[in-house]
C-alpha cells in the first residue's frame, strides 16, 4: 500500500472531500502517487483523516470519474496511469483559462505584453511584491 499524505483544514471553507481531491491530485501529477500504487479503503481513510465515510467516498468517487484513481470493489482503490496524464491535461487546460483572464485584464488596466510578462514571471518566481511596483 503506497504512502499518501493528507492535511484537512477545517477553517478553510473548502470542503473536506474537495481537500481530499486536490491533495490526491496533486501528488499523483507530482509522482508521489504513481501508477499502480494502491491507496487506502474508504473506510480506512476515513479512520486515518477523522472523516466519514461518505467525504472520502466522495472524494474517491470524483476522482475516479476523473479517471486518476480505479476502485475495484475487492481488490482495492489504485492509481491509474491514464488518469495521470488526463489530470495534467485537464489542469493545464483550466491554467490556460485562468492566464487567459489574466491577459485580458492586464489588457484591460493598459499593460503592454513585456510588463505583463515580468509580472507573470515575477509571479512565478515568487516575488510578486517586487514586480507590482515596477508596473505601476
Amino acid at each position: 500500500m503506497s504512502s499518501i499524505t493528507i492535511h484537512l483544514n477545517t477553517a478553510s471553507g473548502q470542503p473536506l472531500y474537495e481537500q481530499i481531491v486536490a491533495q490526491v491530485r496533486l501528488q499523483v501529477l507530482t509522482g508521489s502517487l504513481q501508477d499502480g500504487d494502491q491507496l487506502p479503503s474508504i473506510r480506512a481513510l476515513a479512520r486515518e483523516l477523522q472523516v466519514s465515510i461518505i467525504t472520502t467516498k466522495r472524494a474517491y468517487e470524483e476522482l475516479e470519474r476523473e479517471g486518476i484513481l480505479n476502485v475495484s470493489t475487492g481488490r482495492g482503490t489504485f492509481v491509474r496511469a491514464k488518469g495521470i496524464e488526463h489530470s495534467r491535461q485537464s489542469q493545464l487546460e483550466q491554467l490556460q483559462g485562468e492566464l487567459q483572464k489574466a491577459a485580458e485584464q492586464a489588457r484591460m488596466l493598459g499593460l503592454d505584453r513585456e510588463q505583463f510578462g515580468r509580472l507573470a514571471q515575477s509571479l512565478f518566481d515568487g516575488q510578486e511584491g517586487k514586480e507590482r511596483e515596477k508596473t505601476s
